[in-house]
C-alpha cells in the first residue's frame, strides 16, 4: 500500500496485560480507529512506549496493527534508535511484518552533528525501499535536524517522504515548507500545533490525542485540507484544553489513564520508567473528559 501522508494519523498507545503486549486489544483499537476516520496508524512510536519494547515485541505490535488494518488504512512502524545498524535491522523487520512505511526519530543521547544526521539517514534510506518519515523532536533527543539537512535528504533520497515536525517552532515549520522538495510532506508532531503547522503547509498530524478523539481529529484536519479554515480554527480552539490536559505529565502517562477511564483499554498499565499519573492529574483528566462528553 502506498502511503498517503495527510489528515490524522494516530500514534497508537500499546496496551499491556500483566506486562505482556495485548494483541487482541490492539486489533480492537485499530478497527475502532478505522470506523472513526483515522487516516493511518503509527505503531511503536513514543506514545506506543517503543523505548521499553523489545525488538520481538515491536514485531508483535506491528503485525497486530497490520492485520487489523487489513489494508484499509496504511501503517507506519516506529523504528528509530540512536544506532544506525539497529535501525536498519528494525526496518527489515518492519517490512517483513507488513508495515507500509517507517517513522525514524533523530538519534538521541549521542548527539550527532548535522553531517552525522545526514549520514545516518543516508545509510537507512539506501538500505530500505519503505517510505521514511523523519521524526524531529529535539526536546526528547537533544538534537534538532536543521532545515538545510532535511532539505538535502529530501532532495537526495526519494524514499524519505516526510517529516514529523515536533520542534514547536512555526519558524522552522515555515522553512521546512519552503525548502524541501515538492511532494515532501510535513506533519505536526504536537496536537496543539496541528492547525498552526497546517496553516504554513503541513498536511496533518501524527496524533496522541487522536487515541481518544479520532473522529474529531480527522474532522479538524480534513477541514483544514479543504481550506475551511474558520471551521477548523473553531474546532482547534474547542479542543485545545483537551490537548493541554493530555500533556500535564509525560506522554503517554495521562493518555493511558484517560483511555482506561474511557474503557478503551483495560488498565493504564505502563512500563517503567513510565509510571501512573499523580492523583491531582487523574482528577484533572476526569474533569476534562467529562467536560468534553468523553466520560459519564
Amino acid at each position: 500500500m502506498s502511503i498517503k501522508l495527510e489528515g490524522s494519523w494516530v500514534a497508537l498507545a500499546t496496551p499491556f496485560r500483566n506486562d505482556v503486549v495485548d494483541e487482541a486489544k490492539i486489533k480492537e483499537l485499530v478497527k475502532w480507529h478505522i470506523k472513526n476516520g483515522t487516516n493511518g496508524i503509527v505503531a511503536c512510536g513514543t506514545t506506543g512506549e517503543a523505548p521499553t519494547l523489545s525488538d520481538d515485541e515491536k514485531s508483535v505490535v506491528v503485525r497486530a496493527v497490520v492485520e487489523a488494518a487489513d489494508k484499509k488504512i496504511p501503517v507506519m512502524a516506529g523504528t528509530g534508535t540512536n544506532d544506525t545498524k539497529h535501525v536498519i535491522s528494525l526496518n527489515k523487520r518492519a517490512e517483513r511484518d507488513g508495515a507500509d512505511g517507517v517513522l525514524i526519530v533523530t538519534p538521541y543521547y549521542n548527539r550527532p552533528t548535522q553531517n552525522g544526521l545526514y549520514q545516518h539517514f543516508k545509510a537507512i534510506a539506501e538500505a530500505t525501499s519503505l517510505g521514511i518519515v523523519v521524526y524531529n523532536i529535539q526536546s526528547r533527543t537533544a538534537v534538532n535536524i536543521e532545515t538545510a539537512t532535511l532539505a538535502k535528504l529530501s532532495n537526495d533520497f526519494s524514499n524519505i517522504i516526510g517529516v514529523k515536525e515536533a520542534s514547536g517552532s512555526l519558524d522552522q515549520m515555515s522553512m521546512v515548507a519552503r525548502s524541501c522538495r515538492k511532494g515532501f510532506v510535513m506533519l505536526s508532531g504536537d496536537d496543539g500545533m496541528t492547525l498552526p503547522c497546517m496553516s504554513v503547509g503541513g498536511k496533518g498530524i501524527i496524533s496522541t490525542v487522536g487515541n481518544i478523539i479520532p473522529k474529531q481529529m480527522s474532522e479538524m484536519t480534513n477541514l483544514a485540507l479543504a481550506g475551511e479554515w474558520q471551521q477548523a480554527r473553531e474546532m482547534h480552539l474547542r479542543l485545545f484544553p483537551l490537548f493541554r490536559t493530555m500533556f500535564m505529565e509525560t506522554n503517554p502517562c495521562p493518555l493511558k489513564e484517560a483511555m482506561a477511564m474511557m474503557k478503551l483499554i483495560d488498565s493504564p498499565e505502563l512500563r517503567l520508567p513510565m509510571y501512573r499519573v499523580e492523583e491531582a492529574t487523574r482528577q484533572r483528566l476526569a474533569s476534562t473528559l467529562k467536560e468534553f462528553g468523553l466520560l459519564s
